[in-house]
């Protein structure tokens, strides 16, 4: 399971939320081309980032630094946040971003986003942030009527290459993540989920691996890394790849 740093930017500066809430930020860096370095100087194989204000105005305020990350750094980096037509999906593209997710439109227009799957294979992923299992939309501002293992289903048979899930009642918390609803999420289809939410230690990063066989490769910390409750490094060697590798660094069968 892979163990990627998140990074999200509001008014270019490196920040966290407290379960969404604009007026509950936290800023940790000033300077997210550093930051996303030292992620990567500390095993990270995949970078996410999230465009807070893309989310929120659907504007693309950020795009000079996510240019600046991308051109900095060597290994793949993904982004959501405002991606709510083919046009935007496809100029981020055209950043360096490996990945680009979509959350609001893959409910308001989903065919859209089969589509770009279909267009731009294994780079397109769809976010779905629920509360009380329903997808919240806009940056998390408005709730809709649509249940987000239901979303998850819908995408079945298509190119999507992976759908990002977070429960926003344990994001930013530190509290540990909704295994339920990963669980739940993970059965709706066979294409991969990547968690997000509720990370606060290790032994949440640990309490993961037993959703690995249902298709969770991945999870998405942010909180606890700034915090310093997890250290990157260590938990990459607990439960990322190359947990998999003898000391010869030969994989094991």
């Amino acid at each position: 399971m892979d163990v990627i740093p998140a990074i999200d930017l509001l008014d270019g500066q490196c920040v966290r939320l407290h379960q969404g809430d604009y007026d509950q930020v936290t800023r940790f860096s000033d300077d997210p081309v550093a930051q996303a370095l030292a992620w990567q100087g500390q095993g990270a194989q995949r970078l996410h980032l999230v465009d807070l204000d893309g989310a929120r105005t659907g504007l693309p305020i950020n795009d000079a630094v996510i240019r600046q990350i991308t051109a900095a750094l060597s290994i793949p980096v993904q982004l959501g946040g405002g991606v709510r037509s083919a046009e935007r999906a496809e100029a981020l593209l055209a950043c360096g971003l490996d990945r680009v997710i979509l959350g609001t439109v893959a409910v308001e227009h989903p065919e859209l986003v089969r589509d770009l799957a279909e267009r731009h294979p294994g780079r397109i992923v769809v976010g779905i942030d629920a509360k009380e299992g329903r997808v919240a939309t806009r940056g998390w501002i408005e709730a809709s009527t649509v249940e987000a293992s239901a979303l998850a289903s819908s995408f079945e048979g298509s190119a999507v290459a992976a759908l990002i899930t977070t429960d926003i009642a344990t994001d930013g918390t530190l509290a540990g993540p909704n295994l339920d609803f990963l669980r739940t999420m993970a059965q709706a289809s066979s294409i991969p989920v990547i968690a997000s939410g509720g990370i606060g230690d290790l032994a949440d990063l640990l309490s993961l691996l037993s959703l690995a066989p249902l298709g969770v490769e991945g999870v998405i910390v942010g909180r606890a890394l700034y915090d310093g409750r997890v250290d990157l490094a260590e938990a990459l060697q607990a439960i990322g790849p190359q947990r998999l590798q003898d000391p010869m660094n030969q994989p094991v069968a």
